[in-house]
């Protein structure tokens, strides 16, 4: 072996990477993994981690946050909102374009959002470029200047400044963005049919949890994947769809993508762990779009992610102040739609699919780590315990049993949906780039950096 000069050695843990669980030391320089293997000797005094009983994954990649930065900071912001993610094993997260102020929908917002979190951010980041109708002409510079790809709304995203996409809009803002060979996110929903039930519920006084719900069936998720594969198709660009709701709509994803079309499924940890009875119990906390649905669904939507149906769990974090989560009249279509999740994916992963349903670590390190990086051109610099691949690291502990409380949490505003449960498997220490990020940042003065991507692959 080449005799290096090492920064750190992590040693005596499992690592975990997509095809397998094995034993072995890993070193790291300059941020860098440079070694992996059995028993690797610290040199000029490297640092060292004993991750004895501790299984190391790489570190998460969660593609869908909402920070809010800038000008909605009060809601959550790249400080707490990276100190959350790390707190879940996350190292790299791609920010969503609606919920700042201004979203980003220009060049010069990207640039804006892009010093926020350069000042703010403790883990690595991305951006999102967002479409919108009137805007195509700036899809290219963003995508120029560096965002991870475009995200777009088939329904109401519940911010003005933001609007949904009309047909036209999703077919030219398509093709520009596979002349400039990104990726199109898309939230899947037909606006005509939720905004028909929505407004026929509230006109009959039907307002509560149940009734949101009903208001967006399945059918508007599959109709709108669907039209959404077919403009894909039409226009050769690479789809991305987001927070797939039910095994029934990943299936029939995975039906029209085996057609042709090169397009990745999304699934929440919410829509995995929690049904309509959350929703009746927790209110506001387990309110999102689409709905969390039935105790049938979340099985099934475990099983897609079992058969690799599914490609990427990412945590759709999209935190509010409190008082934007209640409605003291009992009008649940007015609460706010967004479940705080940055910091718990893992732990459902772990509680819920690897210890209740045998999950496979591999299988959770895939759809975590190493399919959003492949997907993104971002792999094998992340998403990988390897050899030249960052030292993103996440180090868990698989039999840890423990309660979720409020004091927990580091979102700006500790709501969670999870709050008060039991998890079994818990993160003890992130790192990014060799760097300690959590549970103690090792150096203050730590900054994030920001990811563009590499080659993309195809789904």
């Amino acid at each position: 072996m080449i005799d290096l000069v090492y920064d750190l050695v992590v040693r005596n843990g499992q690592i975990v990477t997509e095809d397998r669980v094995f034993a072995a030391d890993i070193a790291v320089r300059d941020g860098r993994i440079v070694a992996v293997g059995p028993t690797l000797v610290p040199k000029n005094n490297a640092g060292e981690i004993d991750a004895r009983g501790l299984h190391i994954l790489p570190g998460l990649i969660d593609i869908h946050v909402h920070c809010n930065e800038p000008g909605r900071t009060h809601w959550e912001g790249f400080a707490t909102g990276t100190r959350s993610l790390a707190a879940g094993g996350v190292t790299t997260f791609f920010d969503m374009p609606l919920n700042s102020s201004p979203p980003t929908t220009t060049v010069q917002a990207l640039k804006v959002k892009k010093a926020a979190a350069t000042r703010a951010a403790v883990i690595d980041y991305g951006l999102w470029a967002g479409m919108v109708p009137g805007n195509i002409g700036q899809l290219a510079p963003m995508l120029a200047e560096g965002a991870v790809g475009c995200k777009a709304f088939m329904s109401g995203s519940g911010i003005e400044e933001f609007p949904a996409v009309d047909d036209r809009t999703l077919l030219e803002g398509m093709s520009e963005i596979a002349r400039m060979g990104s990726v199109l996110a898309i939230h899947a929903e037909n606006e005509a049919v939720t905004t028909w039930l929505a407004q026929s519920a509230m006109v009959a006084g039907r307002r509560s949890a149940h009734d949101y719900a009903a208001s967006r069936p399945l059918l508007s998720e599959i109709e709108a994947i669907t039209r959404a594969a077919a403009c894909a198709q039409a226009t050769e660009c690479r789809l991305h769809v987001v927070h797939v709701s039910s095994g029934e709509a990943a299936y029939w994803a995975d039906a029209v993508r085996r057609q042709g079309v090169d397009m990745t499924i999304e699934t929440c940890p919410h829509y995995l762990a929690l049904t309509g009875d959350d929703l009746e119990q927790k209110h506001g906390v387990a309110k999102c779009a689409p709905p969390v649905r039935s105790r049938d669904h979340v099985e099934t939507l475990w099983r897609a992610v079992r058969d690799g149906v599914v490609d990427v769990v990412a945590s759709d974090h999209s935190p509010a102040p409190p008082e934007m989560k209640e409605s003291p009249d009992g009008d649940f279509f007015a609460v706010w739609g967004g479940i705080s999740g940055a910091q718990t994916t893992l732990n459902v992963l772990l509680d819920e699919g690897y210890w209740q349903r045998g999950l496979a670590l591999q299988t959770v390190a895939r759809v975590t780590a190493s399919n959003p990086a492949r997907r993104f051109g971002l792999y094998p610099t992340k998403g990988v315990i390897k050899v030249g691949s960052d030292a993103d690291l996440c180090l868990v502990d698989l039999s840890a049993r423990w309660r979720l409380e409020a004091g927990d949490l580091c979102y700006r505003h500790r709501q969670s949906p999870y709050l008060g449960r039991m998890f079994r498997g818990r993160v003890v220490r992130t790192l990014v780039r060799g760097h300690t990020v959590f549970p103690d940042p090792e150096d203050q003065g730590w900054h994030g950096q920001m990811v563009s991507p590499g080659v993309l692959q195809a789904a």
